[in-house]
């Protein structure tokens, strides 16, 4: 590794165990402590205090991450914006997304980008839309598509469309048989909910508090197919998205009456970092696809301005 790149020692400061980094970086253990050694050495201070086989940063070792991994941060752009003038025709994107998205909304993102753009190659990661952000910010992924729209000043945001919310219910439930339903009619309820942190259960929590109720959660699930099964068994009634597609048996889906009953699903990306080539040319298919209606009918018809 070049001696302006800190790659490892920001590997070594996030893991705080010599074997471990070492075998992440595939650099032999006794390679690591040397160049620790010398980087120490060349700064005039200790970097980590020792706790056997532990390390965790020192005071000045804190201090030299901050700067560290601030200047890796723009040799990576370097890196990216040299390797786009070489060849911007290819490149890897690492793609983020929930699970709800990838049956249909991540596939289509995809097959419409790798038309014009064959030589990309996709790193695909699944997971609830808090933790796709917190990847986004880290460096981990390069986009990620989520919902609902995230907080956080830093993570840029492009809609792609937006889907009404529904209530699963059982079949034989008191309110699978009407056309609509407001959230206050659901206060005494039992939920079978998605996780914290995933999005589903934020526009929950949202709406009750809305409609000035704290749903009562039954159980918790960390995915839809999953959460629709509990209702189909008669344990609770769900959130979920209205999207036209088949339901589990057993379960009705009736549309929620509230007008702030939807969510919006779209690409994210950290604004303080550049994007790759390859990711920028992402972005803009998407959009493209986006203004096309080129999603499935019930999507196309839902999509965000």
């Amino acid at each position: 590794m070049a001696d302006g790149d800190y790659e490892w020692f920001l590997t070594l400061a996030e893991l705080q165990h010599v074997t471990a980094a070492a075998q992440q970086l595939h650099i032999a253990q006794p390679t690591l402590t040397r160049m620790l050694a010398r980087l120490e050495r060349r700064l005039g201070v200790t970097l980590f205090d020792r706790h056997g086989r532990r390390l965790s940063l020192s005071t000045y070792g804190r201090i030299f991450y901050e700067h560290a991994r601030r200047a890796q941060l723009e040799l990576d752009s370097a890196r990216r914006e040299i390797e786009d003038l070489d060849n911007p025709a290819a490149g890897e994107i690492r793609l983020g997304f929930l699970g709800s998205f990838g049956s249909v909304v991540v596939p289509r993102l995809i097959a419409g980008f790798a038309q014009s753009s064959p030589r990309v190659t996709f790193t695909l990661e699944e997971g609830a839309a808090e933790l796709m952000s917190e990847r986004v910010l880290d460096g981990a992924l390069d986009v990620a598509v989520v919902s609902p729209r995230p907080h956080q000043p830093n993570l840029a945001w492009r809609s792609l469309f937006r889907q009404r919310l529904g209530i699963a219910v059982p079949r034989g439930h008191r309110l699978a048989d009407v056309s609509a339903v407001s959230m206050t009619e659901l206060a005494d309820e039992p939920f079978v909910s998605m996780h914290p942190g995933f999005g589903m259960r934020q526009l929950l929590d949202e709406l009750c508090a809305a409609a000035q109720f704290q749903p009562r959660i039954a159980l918790e699930s960390p995915n839809l197919t999953t959460t629709a099964g509990l209702v189909a068994a008669g344990l609770g009634i769900s959130l979920t998205p209205i999207d036209g597609s088949e339901y589990a048996p057993g379960v009705a889906v009736v549309r929620l009456a509230d007008s702030d009953a939807y969510r919006d699903i779209g690409l994210i990306w950290d604004s303080g970092r550049p994007l790759s080539r390859a990711a920028r040319d992402f972005v803009a298919s998407a959009m493209s696809v986006r203004d096309r209606g080129e999603w499935a009918p019930t999507l196309a018809q839902q999509r965000a301005p």
